[in-house]
């Protein structure tokens, strides 16, 4: 594995990758830990998450160096990264044990309900672009459960791959109890079909998510599917524009465009549209891009080169077919993966830039009649995961809630995702759900008792 700075196109480290008897060791060791860290008190556990967070929090700035440096996140947003893991272990070691308290259902007979168990080793195949918030929202109530967690991450962050592991052991995990496996692809559908491994989750790519979905269904495996998205950001006649554009921009430019959840989609009511475009051009167009590891930066390069050759593909083929570019539109000449912020409006129904998602800094804009064309516009996706709306009309609000096809819903707000809060998808966008109560118990047996 290779681990390249996408801001200079320079490989920086090369790792080797695990043999076939390596993995099955680790396979074995993650076996046995679990079989040993199952027994343990949710009370010991929580002191392993509440350490885990102070690492965090002591080792922020060098954890984010090596997120800057492998993927490309300006240095800011790489340490906001890294703190907000740290929340993440803190709800669950504060909120764990409650969200699994043994529920009592009154069936008429002694006693009767629902108690909550660990399932066993759970292999977690996950992204580069929300490196180690992306593993932690997985692993914070997975661990706390007590689960074991097998890491096989991006092969473009093997270094944030390593540190996890390193994070997880100074914090006084067991061995064994959280392991980075460095494999490839054929060797992670090895892991899946494993017995040993008892659940899967990815976050990922449709692509990914269907062939994990399938391995994991032929192997009977419980998974979680975080996919990818297109999400819409709409405004109506009642917003604050000001803080409507505002929010736009920095939901569109958020990590570079690369994010499942950055708004993608912007769909303004006529009578506004106008004015915002106006001002979104002209914000999008203030960005300061540059060396992510300047603390001014506001945008960093596209994690990859075949990240940044998809996307001005999609750009190109788009524009050939008849969209106007407002502003960008290009890649920049130099080193490194840069792609300017880029505005396309009049988009074909049928262009990559209105059916695939796009995965960094270019917003396609349209404009609606009204409420209806807003969410019918809106809809019109294979994809479902989140969505904001940008109106004071509480009947639209509400009707947005309802009719708008996603896992989330934002209102006046800039889609993200919280401990606290469920995070997940329907349509393509994948199943299943991560953090809040229904991420604690994706991977449980919610065994039923009845006692006469």
């Amino acid at each position: 594995m290779q681990s390249i700075n996408p801001a200079t196109g320079k490989v920086e480290r090369t790792f080797p990758t695990l043999s076939e008897a390596e993995l099955q060791d680790r396979i074995e060791r993650a076996h046995q830990a679990f079989l040993r860290f199952r027994k343990t008190s949710f009370g010991q556990r929580k002191q392993w998450l509440t350490n885990a967070a102070a690492v965090l929090e002591k080792e922020a700035d060098r954890f984010a160096r090596t997120v800057t440096l492998e993927m490309g996140k300006p240095i800011k947003a790489a340490k906001g990264e890294i703190l907000k893991c740290a929340t993440a272990f803190r709800y669950y070691a504060e909120r764990g044990e409650a969200l699994l308290e043994p529920e009592e259902i009154d069936t008429g007979v002694k006693s009767s309900g629902i108690r909550y168990y660990p399932l066993g080793p759970v292999l977690a195949i996950m992204p580069w672009n929300f490196p180690f918030w992306q593993t932690v929202r997985f692993a914070a109530p997975a661990l706390a459960a007590g689960n074991v967690a097998l890491l096989k991450h991006a092969p473009s962050v093997p270094q944030c791959a390593l540190l996890l592991e390193e994070l997880f052991r100074d914090a006084g995990f067991p061995a064994d109890v959280f392991q980075t496996l460095l494999t490839d692809t054929d060797q992670a559908g090895k892991v899946i079909a494993d017995f040993r491994v008892k659940a899967v989750t990815l976050t990922g790519s449709e692509r990914a998510g269907s062939q994990v979905a399938s391995q994991a269904g032929e192997h009977l495996k419980r998974v979680v599917l975080e996919l990818g998205g297109s999400d819409p950001f709409i405004v109506m006649p009642s917003a604050d524009l000001g803080a409507a554009v505002r929010t736009a921009v920095e939901a569109r430019l958020i990590n570079c465009g690369q994010s499942c959840i950055a708004a993608k989609r912007f769909i303004v009511h006529e009578s506004s549209a106008d004015e915002f475009e106006r001002l979104f051009v002209e914000l999008m167009r203030s960005f300061k891009v540059g060396d992510p590891t300047d603390e001014n930066t506001q945008m960093g390069p596209l994690a990859a080169k075949h990240i940044l050759d998809n996307l001005e593909r999609q750009v190109r083929e788009t524009v050939r077919m008849g969209a106007r570019v407002l502003t960008g539109g290009n890649r920049l000449a130099g080193p490194g993966f840069y792609f300017e912020p880029t505005v396309l409006a009049d988009v074909p129904l049928d262009s990559p830039a209105y059916r695939e998602e796009l995965f960094g800094p270019v917003a396609v804009l349209f404009r609606v009649k009204d409420f209806d064309a807003a969410i019918e516009l809106a809809n019109d996706t294979t994809f479902g995961l989140g969505a904001s709306i940008w109106t004071t009309d509480p009947a639209e609000q509400s009707r947005f809630i309802d009719e708008i096809e996603s896992g989330m819903a934002f209102v006046n707000a800039l889609v993200a995702s919280d401990p606290r809060l469920p995070f997940g998808g329907i349509k393509n966008s994948g199943f299943g759900r991560e953090l809040g109560v229904y991420g604690m118990r994706e991977f449980v047996n919610a065994k039923t008792f009845v006692v006469k």
